[in-house]
């Protein structure tokens, strides 16, 4: 005997229903199910009768599994499993949680499918799971090759997790709550248009005190290091002193003396501390403690510096940083290996680390933990941005040369969606000639510009017109957004009022005015230069910028207030279009990523490049570095080039060509005297000439090559020496194809003895909430003595 146990009225498909399955009775419909080719995911294409219904007996007989027939208009039309994930299917394979719960689906074949109809079956499905309060989070894990259903997944709410390889297959673990599955289906507003409604516990599940300790020991090893790194700290030898390379056990002791952390390390070239953080203890007293960031900022925050009025902050942005890794560890891992095959975006979501330098590296205060689960980029949950209409009296676009706002929208958003905003205005009865279309974060609406320029929307010289119709995944840099929809088209940078790593996040609406031209200049300049055409260097164009100016608030603040910053964007070009066949996209972060059983990306993608790594990794520096080094040399001239503004263009495991981004923010021409375009001025700034080599030395050596370094000596890829000696290879043969720069390279001389200790976790410490002032940047740099040069010893001069 069947009976109903959940029914559902689609608005467009009518009834649907689940009953009860007889395994029996229903064995001769199942078998034409799961035996036809379409079915061929269900892994029972060469089942007969007998072993349908035997199967599906054993499943009537377990009490963690079970089956459904669905009906839809009275009519059995779909198949449906329900199971305990911690006992059957994934049991030891995933961290199960309490309340989840797993499913699978299967529609009937049909000879003319409904349009519609599979997303009406899987919604039906997930309303009747979420039916029961016991049910918090559903799991799935389909094969991965079935990209169809991977998109029906996400379109109710699926966030994949990574892969698992299962005894029949290799499949993509997904997990959907309840808030995700009715932010996506509704009625419920989506992300994009609000908040919605998030279980408290889910919101919270990642921090547990297994995942909050095993955070902790990550992030202190990584402050010892760097805050020694940069002799905040002074770790004294325990016993014999050991030579560099070479392990010695080492302790820090705090402020009033009475707690001691005691840590097995190495000592390596730029003075970077490896430390094992199994090795670290913290005792007080003779007593263990618990290794705690927290503790450690305020036990040693005399040797750091910190101030009362920067400590709180600082503490909350370490305590951010604590839950973003929790949520890391908790989740499901992609082993570096498979990581280092996946695609573009997925690599993007899944860098766990952060800026290699700083300390306190994921702060993002201002979200809520609900804006965590929507909007950190290691989530990996599609946004749509919101539009509004700006009155153009109040609103500044530029653009390329070769585009206008009207192509670049028409481009972007399509000719319906922009005739829907047109409707609203006029609607309003407001003319559409009067207003420019600016993207925003959802974030930024709900929190910043529907409160603090209220004014503005009631005046109507602000008009919300709805979401755009593509999704976006956010990037590293948390407010900038991949469109996911359309690839090839633009990255959205917007204004994000956030405090993230020494910075409100805001975009200027005066400073975005020259982006464009500062892009085209740039790219003019790397196309008609020989030696950067050679390198294959690129960059990603910023090709429009708008900003909305809120006159009181710039009646009442000076330019480095955040309430000038609160409304701008820009469209940077997307890597995809240019992407030769047989190549992929990697960002340059990624070469950092050691997985946590000690995997490593970079020598991932070595093993499949097959050549020497001391090959590979001169092909990757002359991508990388020669650019940097010819754009110094030859036009005084310094990038930002850290790991998340550089895009890698891997080509069977090896590294191609480098594409650099995030443009006119960071690039700097450091000779107030240098003949530039009339609105490039702005990347002009008075560097001394002492100085100068510090964008190769600080943002290059300290800052990213010294952690690859490390990389590549943990993975017995090189030995230190022969790492530095291919950096140093890399330079002296450059400057052999160089001559006529001969004078300006022994000015500025890259195999000096030593440099001077440039400091980043200074500059936060002092100040996090305005590093640098980016007009100036030299009048914020924080020094701490010298760091021998590693490349010194390597020099092959005539």
């Amino acid at each position: 005997m069947t009976e109903v146990v959940h029914t559902r009225t689609d608005p467009r498909l009518g009834d649907f229903a689940l009953r009860t399955l007889d395994p029996v009775a229903d064995a001769a419909l199942l078998h034409s199910w799961v035996t036809h080719p379409k079915a061929a995911f269900w892994l029972m294409a060469d089942a007969d009768l007998a072993g349908v219904a035997a199967e599906y007996t054993r499943i009537a007989a377990d009490p963690h599994h079970d089956a459904f027939i669905g009906l839809w208009r009275g009519e059995p039309a779909f198949l449906v499993e329900r199971y305990d994930p911690a006992r059957v299917e994934l049991a030891g394979r995933y961290p199960a949680r309490p309340g989840d719960v797993g499913m699978h689906f299967l529609c009937a074949p049909a000879d003319a499918p409904v349009s519609g109809f599979t997303r009406a079956v899987i919604t039906t499905v997930m309303d009747w799971l979420f039916a029961d309060p016991a049910h918090r989070r559903v799991v799935v894990e389909p094969d991965v090759r079935n990209t169809a259903v991977h998109a029906l997944n996400a379109a109710v709410g699926f966030v994949p997790a990574g892969t698992l390889a299962l005894p029949a297959k290799p499949a993509l673990l997904s997990f959907c709550t309840r808030a995700q599955f009715t932010a996506a289906t509704g009625p419920a507003p989506t992300s994009s248009e609000g908040p919605t409604t998030v279980d408290p516990q889910d919101s919270v599940a990642h921090l547990t005190p297994d995942t909050w300790a095993r955070a902790n020991r990550l992030l202190v090893r990584k402050a010892l290091a760097e805050f020694a790194h940069e002799r905040l700290l002074a770790p004294g030898p325990v016993g014999p002193a050991a030579a560099p390379g070479e392990p010695g056990e080492y302790d820090v002791t705090s402020d009033d003396g009475t707690v001691t952390y005691r840590f097995a390390a190495r000592r390596l070239a730029l003075d970077h501390w490896q430390i094992d953080a199994d090795s670290i203890t913290r005792r007080r007293d003779g007593a263990e403690l618990p290794l705690d960031a927290l503790d450690l900022c305020v036990e040693l925050r005399g040797a750091l510096g910190l101030t009362d009025r920067v400590l709180p902050v600082y503490l909350e942005e370490i305590t951010s940083t604590l839950a973003g890794w929790a949520y890391k560890l908790d989740r499901p891992e992609i082993g570096a290996a498979e990581l280092a095959r996946a695609d573009f975006q997925t690599i993007e979501t899944r860098m766990t680390e952060g800026h290699p330098g700083f300390v306190a590296n994921n702060g993002r205060i201002g979200f809520g933990i609900d804006e965590y689960h929507r909007y950190a980029p290691e989530v990996g949950r599609p946004v749509r941005l919101l539009w509004l209409a700006a009155h153009r009296d109040h609103t500044t676009f530029t653009c390329s040369t070769d585009t206008d706002a009207d192509t670049l929208l028409r481009a972007e958003l399509g000719e319906d969606t922009l005739a829907g905003f047109a409707t609203t205005l006029t609607g309003l009865g407001l003319d559409p000639a009067d207003y420019l279309f600016i993207p925003v974060h959802p974030w930024q609406w709900w929190n910043r510009i529907a409160v603090t320029f209220a004014a503005d929307v009631a005046e109507r010289r602000l008009v919300l017109v709805g979401p755009g119709p593509d999704e976006y995944l956010p990037q590293q840099s948390v407010r900038t957004f991949f469109n996911v929809t359309h690839p090839e088209r633009h990255y959205v940078k917007t204004a994000l009022s956030v405090l993230n790593m020494g910075f409100i996040r805001g975009l200027s609406a005066a400073y975005m005015e020259a982006t464009p031209a500062i892009n085209d200049w740039l790219a003019d300049l790397i196309d008609r230069d020989e030696v950067l055409r050679a390198t294959g260097l690129t960059i990603i164009r910023e090709r429009a910028a708008i900003g909305y100016r809120n006159r009181r608030f710039e009646a009442a603040t000076d330019r480095y207030s955040p309430y000038r910053k609160m409304l701008a964007a820009l469209w940077r070009e997307s890597p995809v279009p240019g992407l030769e066949p047989g190549r992929r996209l990697a960002t340059m972060a990624s070469l950092l990523h050691v997985d946590s059983a000690g995997g490593s990306f970079a020598a991932a993608l070595v093993a499949e490049s097959g050549l020497p790594a001391g090959v590979w990794l001169r092909r990757y520096l002359d991508a990388y570095l020669v650019p940097l080094l010819h754009s110094l040399y030859a036009y005084d001239l310094a990038f930002m080039p850290h790991g998340e503004n550089v895009i890698l263009v891997l080509r069977d495991g090896a590294v191609e060509r480098a594409i650099f981004k995030d443009i006119a923010e960071e690039i700097v021409v450091m000779d107030p005297d240098a003949d530039l375009p009339e609105a490039v001025h702005r990347v002009r700034a008075d560097i001394p000439d002492d100085e100068k080599l510090l964008s190769i030395y600080t943002d290059v050596f300290s800052c990213y090559l010294r952690h690859l370094n490390v990389v590549f000596t943990d993975a017995g890829l090189l030995t230190e020496e022969e790492f530095w000696r291919a950096v140093a290879d890399c330079a002296s043969d450059y400057a052999r194809r160089v001559p006529h720069l001969a004078e300006r390279m022994r000015r500025y001389d890259l195999f000096a003895p030593e440099f001077a200790h440039s400091c980043l976790n200074r500059l936060q410490l002092r100040n996090n909430e305005q590093m640098v002032d980016l007009s100036d940047p030299s009048a914020a740099l924080q020094f701490a003595g010298t760091l021998t040069n590693p490349i010194a010893a390597f020099t092959r001069r005539a």
